[in-house]
């Protein structure tokens, strides 16, 4: 019978004698008039039957010392015991069968796999002909290119080939192309591997595979490896409890490679990091990793090469060195990686719009898409909302284009992106390594402009200046903290080294709370003045609004138009700001001028032949005469 029927009918009224338990049923002894009878219950499960049977019991009101329980028999239950304890015998079982050695072979060989090194011979097309932007890097690095081609030329001289070289930079400046344009140019063996590829569960993998890739190197001289995002397991050693020691373990095995007393001479390694600052010393010391050669972004002329290579596969209308040019003005602080992506956005943009070649302004699009994020027309402002972000932009639009220190502007927008931006105005900034004070704080006033003319015209703010804000702070606390351009803190800076594990601020909390007053100082300055440039500029800011809801971007051009000429002038060609005209025109001059002077002194030249062939002429008509 079925569990329910037993319940129903049997449970509550038979004599139960006993009950066994078997994998799917249960079989019931029951007491009655004509004996023992049997019957068996179809079952889920013994553990099921057992809670059930007593939960019924329960309710049926059956006192707990009268209940029936279920039981297995003597040699089920052994056996469900011998299943329970199966495992842990299995797993003693192979412990002891390895420890004795029966499966040697088979443990030798998975040790061998585990602790073999992955990297791999590279076979690389890129040459230095494909890496532009970057001319001093890859001098040092042909400099090592010459030193494997040819060492006895260096040799002859007592110079020691040196070890290696770290290649440090922003991410995506070329590091590893820099690399792959070696394996193409050096005609040597040339191994990669990643620095992540060194770690592993197991204790003791890491140093193996690194005593192997440096015995596999060395039986191939002259040769150059390369570890990519070596910090994996170069960091600094850990002088505290929190330490890890299989990663530690393998930075040594790498130290003692590169130089200890089995190092040799004739490999050359290479190693590409972003976060040069977190290595340890002792990987850094001369005799290890020899030089660091630093990839930074390309400035405009770096930039203009790196276009021209990656155009090469685009095709663009007109003129490509021009459209380089262009490019390269509009895109300061770009790396490699965002110049390759900005090529590759204005291909696809061109194609979106079905062009028969990618024009200037497909390439414009796509650099607004890399700064700000794709367009969002699907995206519904109230009029409201676009009338706030239209007097925020205007305002600074308008505090940039008054303002001595500050970046020519481009383009305003009140177009959402796709990076939650309901705005944007776009500038052109030279490339620059020192700011002043003035200039700083001509920035601040900038980024105030928003939230000022919010005040200005709505006499309310909002919460779309919060970016801004964040900015303002951040410029005001490092020219006082950082740069030292504060007369009351002094000419002292406060920059901490990045170390994760400090929390004590380097000052103490008196010059902390004259640290925040200073900053909010300085920043209510920068309101001030913003506040009574737009309240001069008032009607300019409503007029330049009202063209921002109408057209939703304007360029420059439209500035022009609507604002005047900047007082302090825009530097925003190609020829301005690299001075290439200029150059050429004085070279221009002076050739010019050398010219003029070789013609004067041919001209002097001439005459004094013709005077003394005159002379001559005269000399011999005298002597005519005489005779």
């Amino acid at each position: 019978m079925d569990y329910q029927t037993f319940r129903t009918t049997v449970l509550p009224n038979a004599n139960i004698k006993k009950i066994t338990l078997g994998s799917n049923t249960a079989f019931v002894l029951l007491e009655g008039e004509d004996g023992l009878k049997s019957i068996s219950v179809n079952i889920v499960g013994p553990e099921d039957f057992q809670m059930r049977l007593q939960e019924d019991q329960t309710s049926l009101g059956v006192p707990l010392p009268q209940q029936v329980f279920a039981h297995y028999p003597n040699n089920s239950k052994l056996i469900t015991e011998l299943l329970h304890i199966m495992p842990t015998l299995l797993i003693i079982g192979a412990l002891v069968f390895f420890s004795r050695g029966i499966s040697g072979n088979v443990l030798s060989k998975t040790q061998s796999l585990l602790s073999k090194s992955k990297a791999t011979k590279a076979k690389s097309t890129t040459t230095f002909k494909d890496v532009a932007g970057m001319d001093e890097a890859k001098e040092e690095i042909m400099e090592f290119v010459s030193f494997l081609k040819n060492p006895e030329r260096y040799k002859k001289l007592g110079a020691r080939i040196p070890k290696g070289a770290i290649l440090a930079g922003p991410p995506g400046t070329g590091k590893t192309l820099l690399a792959k344009a070696t394996a193409g140019e050096a005609g040597v063996n040339f191994y990669t591997i990643s620095g992540s590829d060194f770690v592993e569960m197991f204790v003791g993998v890491g140093p193996s595979r690194v005593r192997d890739l440096f015995k596999e190197a060395r039986a191939n001289t002259p040769c150059i490896v390369f570890i990519d995002e070596i910090d994996a397991v170069g960091r600094a050693r850990s002088r505290g409890a929190y330490h890890n020691d299989e990663r530690e373990n393998t930075l040594n095995q790498l130290l003692v490679e590169m130089d200890g007393f089995t190092s040799t001479s004739g490999v050359v390694v290479f190693a590409g990091t972003n976060r040069s600052d977190v290595l340890d010393p002792a990987l850094l010391r001369p005799g290890r990793f020899d030089r660091q050669i630093y990839v930074d972004n390309p400035d405009i002329k770096g930039r203009k090469a790196i276009f021209m290579v990656h155009l090469k596969n685009v095709k663009v209308d007109g003129d490509m060195e021009e459209v380089a040019k262009k490019l390269a003005t509009l895109t300061p602080g770009f790396s490699g990686a965002d110049i390759a992506n900005v090529c590759n956005e204005g291909a696809l943009v061109a194609a979106r719009n079905d062009a028969k070649a990618a024009k200037f302004s497909h390439f414009e699009e796509a650099i607004e898409r890399v700064l700000v994020g794709l367009k969002r027309e699907n995206r519904v402002l109230s009029p409201e909302e676009r009338t706030v972000v239209a007097h925020h932009e205007a305002g600074h639009a308008i505090v940039g284009w008054f303002l001595e220190h500050t970046d020519p502007l481009l383009k305003v927008s009140i177009m959402p992106r796709g990076s939650g931006t309901l705005g944007f105005a776009q500038y052109q900034p030279k490339d620059q390594y020192l700011y002043t004070r003035e200039q700083l704080f001509d920035r601040i006033c900038v980024s105030l402009g928003g939230r000022v003319a919010e005040q200005i015209i709505f006499d309310r703010i909002t919460t779309g200046a919060q970016d801004d804000l964040e900015k303002v702070t951040n410029m005001a606390s490092a020219s006082i903290v950082h740069y030292g351009m504060n007369e009351r803190v002094g000419t002292v800076s406060f920059r901490k080294e990045n170390d994760e594990m400090t929390v004590e601020k380097p000052y103490s909390q008196a010059t902390a709370r004259m640290i925040d007053h200073e900053v909010r100082q300085m920043v209510n300055e920068a309101y001030n003045r913003t506040l009574e440039l737009l309240n001069e500029k008032k009607e300019l800011l409503v007029r330049l609004a009202e063209v921002l809801l109408e057209k939703d971007a304007i360029l420059r051009d439209d500035l022009r138009e609507i604002l005047g000429p900047r007082p302090f002038g825009e530097k925003t060609t190609w020829a301005e700001l690299t001075g290439e005209t200029e150059k050429n025109e004085e070279t221009d001059n002076n050739s010019k001028k050398e010219n003029e002077n070789e013609n004067k002194n041919e001209n002097d030249n001439k005459n004094e032949n013709e005077n003394e062939n005159k002379n001559d002429n005269e000399n011999v008509k005298e002597a005519e005469i005489k005779q």
